[in-house]
């Protein structure tokens, strides 16, 4: 038998795949340039006036406004309030009023200021109700008080009949019996006499005395809204509160 020698024709080499590499650069290369764009394009959108940004949006001149004037209210109004007791019907007849020289009294604490009863340039603006002051049972008020309580109460009411809140009230003057008085309310604070409503305590008990103590309106800068109002007092238990009513005259 014939021997037969096999040979193997050996492969080509193969050749490098020049143009498939050479397109992967490319595609990363245009992926980096993409991001780069994008993240300008990001800057720019954040902030706008970037040195990335070609086309910065103008500078904006602040605008001129002209200030406007603002009026503060000395004091507001409140809804209107009618008192459950009508002060014409009561006939006790108020007592003569004066105006003294002078009286020192405070407006936060004991010997602060001192205030005078003159009237500013055009009169006052507040003045009596018809029918103040009025002495009734305080019992309407403080039920449970009975006759161990004494004082003075009222309110303040506006040109067009409305209450006033925010007003200072001063009480000063001399009780038989108890030291000097110097006190200081706000009209508002007492609404069981209305919206514009104040009181003050004078006593435990009824005390008769005869244009010792007096009241007196005042604004928030500490200036006579009224004059004083001097009255009396009596030592009978369907008189120991005494109403008085202020009304705005101008």
């Amino acid at each position: 038998m014939d021997s037969y020698e096999i040979m193997v024709e050996p492969k080509p080499p193969r050749k490098k795949r020049t143009g498939a590499m050479v397109w992967n650069i490319l595609t990363i290369l245009m992926l980096v340039a993409i991001l780069c764009v994008i993240s300008v394009f990001f800057l720019i959108f954040v902030d706008p006036n970037s040195d990335l940004n070609p086309f910065p949006p103008p500078t904006l001149f602040p605008s001129m406004a002209v200030p406007t004037i603002t009026v503060t209210p000395r004091f507001t109004l409140v809804p209107s309030w009618t008192p459950t007791n009508a002060l014409e019907q009561i006939t006790n007849t108020p007592g003569p009023t004066h105006t003294p020289l002078f009286t020192t009294v405070p407006l936060f604490g004991e010997g602060d200021f001192e205030t005078t009863s003159t009237p500013p340039p055009g009169g006052y603006a507040f003045s009596l109700q018809q029918g103040s002051p009025a002495a009734i049972d305080g019992a309407e008020f403080h039920p449970d008080s009975g006759c161990n309580w004494s004082g003075v109460a009222g309110k303040a009411t506006s040109l067009n009949g409305e209450d006033v809140s925010g007003l200072f009230v001063e009480l000063g003057g001399e009780l038989p019996g108890v030291a000097t008085l110097e006190k200081l309310a706000m009209t508002g604070e007492a609404l069981q006499y209305g919206p514009g409503g104040f009181e003050f305590t004078l006593s435990s008990s009824p005390v008769a005395s005869s244009d010792s103590l007096w009241v007196q309106v005042l604004d928030q800068q500490n200036l006579p809204l009224s004059d004083r109002v001097y009255f009396d007092t009596y030592d009978e238990c369907q008189k120991n509160l005494i109403i008085i009513y202020f009304v705005q005259v101008q």
